[in-house]
């Protein structure tokens, strides 16, 4: 959602979906509130750009009548045509999101949704979703880490987006779906598999000691699994919540942080998203000068929006447990071609922050 600068000047391009057609545009915005006597008279391409998953597109809109309070512009999501077919899960998963728990959640967490589909026959699916390129940006540029002020604006809504879900009925029953032991297993057993090849692959570049760490969690799965299957104080997670999937308000305006990218969104214990964030993605001096306070800060949000039972102690223990099966992830990422700038330097810092927080405990 960058600042876009040219307008490239044609109506409804065929490649796009039918949504973009000004009555369908028309409808969904009425049916989203923001658009009461007016119509779309025109939509235009102002900017378009791939990520791995998706294509971005910025539209512009025009409309005739009364349109005063209208979005003068929206972003399209789809399918990135190279790879729709191989990771179309992504695109059904983030559907369901803004499908399923995005409506019932407080206003001014994430992006507001007027439209989402998936197409279970051909794959294709589209979000449209709110532009917020004029009212936000990323923190910082990839690698570097956030401010503390940054960080903890970004804590504070991670907070409260997990509070809005936290041990809500409706988890596993109309908003996603409960892992089983069985299904743990089975995804236990397809890992084994990938860390073998993995550590054939890196052969001494990965020591004895970090060999026999990924063993024990191996033997020690099933046991550390019963914290998800306990079915209590967990809530929707976001699953890749790095920093640059938040969006923070630019200087001088006054609006609140907002997190996107929900293509790997589940229910699962809420500390899995704060450990990826810090100890997946930073370095032992930030991740040390900041985790005690952004945790203290996390579990002061969360009692301010209204969880009780969940003591400082267990958010500590969550922690430390969700740091251990992130060792974990560099493995899946190698698995799925994900190139080694992103999972080595992710493997060593996460290996670092179980040894500064003695998580190989955990194994007993």
């Amino acid at each position: 959602m960058a600042r876009d600068r040219g307008i490239v000047n044609f109506m409804t391009p065929p490649q796009l979906p039918d949504v973009v057609e000004p009555a369908r545009l028309t409808a969904a915005l009425r049916r989203g509130g923001v658009l009461d006597a007016g119509a779309v008279r025109e939509v235009k391409v102002l900017h378009q750009r791939d990520t791995v998953v998706s294509h971005i597109i910025r539209l512009g809109l025009r409309y005739v009548g009364e349109s005063g309070g209208a979005p003068q512009s929206l972003i399209l999501k789809t399918a990135n045509a190279a790879f729709a077919q191989k990771l179309a899960n992504g695109g059904r998963r983030e559907v369901a999101y803004y499908t399923q728990p995005a409506p019932k959640m407080p206003l001014g967490l994430v992006p507001r949704c007027f439209h989402a589909d998936f197409d279970e026959e051909s794959l294709a699916w589209h979000l449209l979703l709110e532009d917020l390129t004029d009212s936000h940006e990323v923190a910082t540029q990839w690698p570097l880490p956030p401010s503390r002020e940054q960080a903890s604006a970004i804590v504070t809504t991670l907070a409260r987006w997990h509070a809005a879900w936290w041990d809500h009925p409706d988890l596993g029953d109309t908003v996603g779906s409960w892992a089983t032991p069985e299904d743990s297993a089975q995804r236990m057993e397809t890992f084994a598999g990938h860390y073998d090849r993995f550590a054939d692959l890196l052969g001494d570049r990965l020591s004895e000691e970090r060999r026999i760490l990924y063993r024990r969690l191996i033997d020690q799965s099933e046991r550390l699994s019963q914290r998800h299957h306990s079915r209590r104080h967990l809530s929707i997670t976001h699953g890749d919540a790095h920093i640059w999937n938040f969006l923070l308000p630019r200087p001088g305006v006054a609006e609140t942080v907002r997190i996107f990218d929900f293509d790997l969104w589940s229910i699962n214990v809420p500390t899995h998203d704060l450990a990826y964030m810090m100890a997946m993605q930073w370095y032992p001096e930030r991740r040390q000068a900041l985790e005690r306070l952004l945790l203290n800060l996390y579990h002061e949000t969360l009692t301010e929006s209204g969880i009780t039972g969940y003591t400082r102690g267990a958010l500590d223990r969550d922690y430390r447990w969700s740091v251990l099966w992130h060792i974990t992830r560099p493995v899946w990422m190698w698995s799925i071609n994900i190139p080694p700038l992103i999972w080595w330097n992710n493997l060593e810092r996460v290996m670092m922050a179980v040894e500064d927080l003695g998580c190989e405990e955990l194994l007993g």
